[in-house]
């Protein structure tokens, strides 16, 4: 196996926050049974706690989207789920580094170096949403019209959203494979990067019709960035082999990169 294809972990960065709804949020889940009067467009939901999350999947698509248009690459690839998108096994493309891209021969397989969790309410969003009575648990209910342009006649629609005000927890991570300086500074600014293009874009669906704005934030109580040697995990002195850096917004997180960098002892 030649070395190109050998990819040490050397550590690990972990991004942690809120997303917090500023309009309502709709990330849509399929529906099982056909209900008279029930909703047209329910949003997926944990199937043990009933609790509606963001699927690590859906932030990490868009993402991946955003970044693919900031760049300005070619939509190359034709997905099974019907989707168009950026995929190539160039080892410079910041795109695919990141987020990772299948080849299509053995060994060209480009693992992807940013993992997304799910992203569940905060203990304290849900004790407020459970005060609220809107009928439905922890989400809302909103009534749409689609008008017909010859005749003017409505075709009503109800849409499930989680409502404006409430606050999910995310963390993502991000594994050092190299020991680039340049390379993992530039993909850190990259990920901070587009949490920031996030902000004035929208998440989920029917983002035109003001859906899915959201805020990036921290708290002062926990670390919004936990930096991770190897040695961490392989019993050598953890206090030596973790680094803590609180930030209260991404600008001052961008301003890090330059000392998480300097922590991994990268060259």
């Amino acid at each position: 196996m030649s070395n190109e294809r050998q990819k040490p972990i050397i550590g690990k960065v972990i991004i942690s926050g809120s997303l917090c709804c500023k309009t309502g949020l709709h990330i849509g889940s399929s529906k099982n049974n056909l209900e008279i009067g029930g909703l047209d467009s329910p949003v997926v939901r944990d199937p043990i706690s009933r609790e509606p999350y963001i699927p690590g999947s859906s932030l990490r698509g868009k993402l991946r989207s955003l970044f693919e248009r900031q760049q300005g690459l070619e939509f190359n690839r034709y997905s099974v789920q019907n989707v168009y998108r950026h995929e190539c096994i160039d080892k410079s493309c910041p795109v695919c580094r990141l987020f990772g891209a299948t080849g299509s021969k053995e060994g060209e397989n480009q693992p992807a170096r940013l993992s997304v969790r799910d992203v569940r309410l905060t203990s304290e969003s849900r004790k407020i949403l459970e005060t609220i009575d809107t009928g439905l648990q922890y989400t809302e209910l909103k009534f749409e019209n689609a008008l017909d342009r010859i005749t003017a006649s409505a075709n009503p629609r109800q849409i499930e959203r989680v409502p404006a005000g409430a606050e999910f927890g995310f963390e993502m991570v991000y594994t050092v494979e190299t020991e680039d300086k340049q390379q993992v500074t530039k993909d850190l600014q990259n990920v901070l990067g587009l949490l920031n293009m996030l902000q004035d874009d929208s998440l989920g669906g029917h983002g035109s019709r003001g859906y899915g704005k959201v805020a990036v934030s921290f708290t002062k109580e926990a670390p919004a960035i936990l930096i991770r040697k190897t040695g961490y995990y392989t019993g050598q002195d953890k206090k030596q082999n973790e680094k803590m850096i609180a930030v209260e917004t991404l600008d001052q997180a961008l301003a890090d990169v330059p000392e998480i960098v300097q922590f991994l002892s990268l060259e």
